[in-house]
């Protein structure tokens, strides 16, 4: 549910929203497929982290071929730094946008001036959450918080019913038929990339597994019936935690994306630039009234920042764990990990703000990171199927059935990966 929390943000928000405002409700099938083949692959490879005790880019570098002798996927996880930049700097602008244009500093909402001063704060109260250790209190506050959006979001897709941006059941039907919107499969990928569990969300989600999760409640794999009842007994635990993640943000994914697609996309409007929040916003404010807007400015700040509150420690733990594959430290070394962590985890903010600042525009930052994440994904399926069939222990595997749906979502993955780079290109 952490993981859940932490994924409710600039995919929702801004690129499903911005998908359905380009193409209609042409591509809601996209939506099932984006959050549902993701699973699959979060739950292998969470059940690998279970059986091995390690977190993810520690497997990935035991995929082969090797190059200079690291794996080919610890390679693109260094590459991946380039996603894990771009993306959060969208998603801490996106953020201080929206409170940008609650309380304005210096008058003009779009200014630098206001969105960097807001930036400042959101990195400072970011930074200063880690370094008090208080991260579980903002947590769980702002994940009720990131709930209440996502009703929010829902109660208003049926309030459109109630105006002339009217949805119908024709209107699903038509969106559930597969069909490709020509010129629009940029910003789709990037939506799939950032929608759901992204293979970021993925990664992380091995290290809460390990650390505080059900790994750390099996223990490690001393080959006994015992290890293996425990670590079956949290795999249940942790697939029905995955399940209901899925449910959650799977419905805050169609919310956001009928919205753009009932009310954005028979205006003519685009979200785009520093405008993306206020173009959003109008769907509320259209929809229930000025109150409609102005709360969720509020709340797509909160659920904004979350992100970032949720990804500060997790992509620390990334990076740092790449850094450590790479030879910079030793990752069973706590002492020194720690260390490590508790640097990356100031500087992280401090670089996702400057560059939010620099680009000054959140949706075209989280698009390209999604792009990004698209391809990481790809590369993370295909870890996946390694790491299952040659480390997983065998007695903690659940048959052919899974398996048979775990190759299906790696090829969906891929599939869906390179049609849309082929339309792109």
């Amino acid at each position: 549910m952490i993981t859940s929390a932490a994924v409710v943000g600039s995919g929702e928000l801004l690129t499903a929203t911005a998908l359905g405002a380009k193409v209609g409700f042409m591509l809601f099938w996209l939506i099932l497929i984006s959050t549902f083949v993701k699973v699959w692959v979060q739950v292998e490879l969470a059940r690998w982290s279970i059986s091995t005790g390690k977190p993810a880019i520690t497997g990935y570098n035991d995929v082969p071929p090797k190059f200079l002798g690291r794996g080919w996927m610890a390679w693109l996880v260094l590459l991946m730094f380039l996603q894990f930049l771009i993306g959060q700097a969208g998603v801490i602008s996106g953020a201080a946008l929206a409170f940008s244009m609650l309380l304005p500093i210096g008058g003009d909402p779009f200014s630098v001036l206001s969105i960097g001063a807001w930036v400042a704060i959101l990195v400072v109260v970011a930074i200063g959450i880690h370094l008090a250790n208080r991260y579980e209190l903002v947590e769980n506050i702002s994940t009720w918080l990131v709930l209440a959006v996502t009703l929010f979001a829902v109660a208003v897709v049926f309030m459109v019913q109630f105006t002339d941006f009217a949805w119908s059941g024709a209107d699903l039907a038509d969106g559930l038929r597969f069909q490709i919107a020509a010129g629009a499969m940029g910003i789709a990928l990037a939506m799939f990339g950032m929608t759901g569990v992204g293979a970021g969300e993925i990664t992380a989600y091995t290290y809460w597994v390990v650390e505080k999760g059900y790994a750390a409640w099996t223990g490690p794999n001393d080959g006994s019936e015992g290890w293996v009842n425990r670590a079956r007994g949290w795999i249940k635990v942790m697939k029905v935690d995955a399940w209901v993640s899925w449910v959650i943000y799977t419905v805050s994914t169609a919310a956001f994306y009928m919205l753009g697609a009932a009310v954005l996309n028979p205006q003519g409007l685009e979200p785009e630039g520093t405008q993306v929040m206020e173009v959003i916003s109008g769907i509320f404010s259209t929809t229930v009234g000025q109150w409609g807007g102005t709360l969720f400015l509020f709340g797509a700040g909160v659920a904004l920042f979350k992100t970032i509150i949720a990804n500060v420690p997790s992509l620390g733990r990334q990076v740092a764990n790449t850094l450590s594959v790479f030879g910079a430290f030793d990752w069973m070394n706590m002492v020194v990990r720690d260390k490590w962590m508790r640097v990356i985890m100031i500087i992280l903010p401090i670089t996702w703000g400057t560059l939010g600042v620099l680009a000054n525009s959140p949706l075209a930052l989280v698009v390209i990171a999604g792009i990004l994440n698209a391809l990481f994904l790809m590369g993370v399926a295909v870890a996946t199927l390694y790491l299952s069939r040659t480390q997983t222990d065998p007695r903690v595997k659940d048959g052919n059935g899974f398996m048979v749906m775990l190759v299906i979502s790696a090829l969906a993955i891929f599939a869906v990966g390179t049609l849309a780079l082929y339309d792109m290109f």
